[in-house]
């Protein structure tokens, strides 16, 4: 393995006791110190249960005639189930055409069939100004489609479809992307987004920082704040207008069985954020951004409520389309621990890294005791294993991006430009990543390590070559 590009610093001379200390530290502790604390961590995973009570929101008025405006309809189920001590929001087949659902303690939305959709409208007027988070900030925004503050016992399931009903036409164009309905003289967030950023940095009051009508900020799908016991299983989402599943602050968090869909700007499959004890499993992804990207807030924002993601577990995932398939950051100034993914299916020419960790100075923050094992990779455009201290801001900030205690083992690729790709800091290097018992195929440039301490490579090949190294 040959590190491509001058490093700033020489590496250093390893002595043979202090490679064997390494090469024992990177085959085994991650292992012992890591997953043998996973199944503590499932064992508190539990989703919520429900009373054997049924509300059909066509009792309550619903039309599924993909024309009528249901927003009351919805409204009044979810408040008599929430009355009655909880159940199910039944939702039977048909398209449900509505504005903002906000969900109440004890109500599981159940979709009913197959032939369920609940469709969302495209007037921004229907969703109501909310706290929420946009990109890791705090602020008072557009409602995310399906919502909830400060409740717990939480469900939606069933095997129908949740359509965010974005397109080129409609939501997306606010990303003032080239191509995806946007041109020179169309509004769009750049200026709402930059302005957001600079109330962080001044410490403007939460409330104050007021977007909504008349402003370009985006709205989430599914998002879950300040909320705990929740349960999203089995249903199909679509075209949201930004991140699909998004839960801020939220403990005991399982996803499971979903089928995520969109190809827009930002439309990340599910973004756990200043979470813990969060189960993402048997999900299928085919996302215009990460499929996973795991987050704890931006910048001064991240700082300043200073909740990690902890306690985070992918199981059995299928990654298509997308930036990253596993991804931490880059929104991630309170730190991210504890993650652990594993068997998992990461297969596209337009995915462009398997596992990614993305940071800088500015976002600064503390990742570490990253899991990583049994990936089977068929192709990703970029790297099956990057973390880079160089996303956007890169160096040009005053916080320190720290990452440590990385095991990556049992990742089988068949095609990729990099096997590796790890840049530090000089001031920051990245520490302790051990690759292990991995076999990368098709790999069409040698790696780029650069500013990592404790890197341990054992039994790995590229390309068909043993490539066993300790530095």
């Amino acid at each position: 393995m040959v590190a491509a590009g001058a490093l700033a610093v020489a590496p250093p001379v390893v002595s043979l006791r202090r490679a064997s200390a390494w090469a024992s530290r990177g085959a085994g502790a991650a292992e012992r110190d890591g997953w043998r604390d996973l199944p503590a961590i499932l064992a508190r995973i539990r989703p919520p249960t429900f009373p054997a009570r049924d509300f059909d929101v066509t009792a309550f008025g619903a039309v599924g005639d993909d024309h009528a405006d249901n927003t009351r309809a919805f409204r009044a189920a979810i408040a008599a189930c929430q009355a009655a001590g909880g159940g199910r929001v039944v939702v039977p087949g048909g398209t449900f055409m509505t504005g903002a659902i906000e969900l109440k303690s004890g109500v599981n939305l159940h979709l009913a069939e197959r032939a369920t959709t609940i469709r969302f409208t495209r007037d921004p007027a229907a969703y109501p100004v909310v706290l929420t988070r946009f990109e890791g900030m705090e602020c008072m925004n557009f409602s995310p489609l399906i919502y909830a503050i400060e409740q717990e016992r939480l469900a939606i399931t069933g095997t129908g479809t949740l359509d965010g009903n974005a397109d080129c036409e409609h939501w997306w164009p606010w990303k003032g992307r080239t191509g995806c309905g946007w041109s020179a003289g169309v509004p769009n967030q750049d200026a709402d987004r930059r302005a957001l950023a600079a109330m962080v940095e001044r410490g403007v009051p939460v409330r104050d920082r007021r977007f909504g009508p008349g402003h370009y900020l985006r709205p989430q799908f599914i998002e879950p704040y300040r909320s705990r016991n929740i349960l999203i299983e089995g249903v199909t989402l679509r075209n949201s207008p930004m991140w699909h599943v998004h839960p801020v602050l939220c403990t005991n968090v399982t996803v499971q069985g979903l089928s995520i869909v969109a190809d827009g700007p930002n439309t990340d499959g599910c973004d756990p954020e200043s979470s813990r004890d969060v189960l993402i499993r048997d999900c299928s992804f085919d996302t215009g951004d990460d499929c996973i990207a795991i987050k704890s807030g931006r910048n001064a924002d991240g700082r300043r409520v200073s909740v990690p993601s902890e306690n985070i577990v992918i199981q059995g995932c299928r990654m298509k389309n997308g930036h990253g398939g596993i991804t931490i950051g880059s929104e991630i100034s309170a730190g991210v621990r504890n993650v652990f993914a594993e068997d998992c299916r990461l297969d596209s020419p337009n995915l462009d890294f398997a596992v990614r960790v993305k940071d800088n100075a500015m976002r600064g923050g503390l990742v570490e005791n990253l899991f990583v094992r049994n990936l089977d990779v068929g192709q990703v455009s970029r790297a099956a294993v990057t973390i880079d201290f160089y996303y956007e801001e890169a160096e040009n900030g005053p916080f320190t991006p720290r990452v440590r205690h990385v095991r990556i083992e049992g990742v089988k690729t068949r095609q990729a430009e990099y096997a590796l790709y790890l840049r530090g800091f000089e001031r920051a290097p990245i520490r302790e990543v051990s690759i292990v018992d991995c076999d990368f195929n098709g790999v069409t440039k040698d790696d780029l390590v650069e500013r990592v301490v404790g890197l341990v490579v054992q039994n790995v090949r590229i390309n068909g070559r043993r490539v066993d190294r300790v530095e």
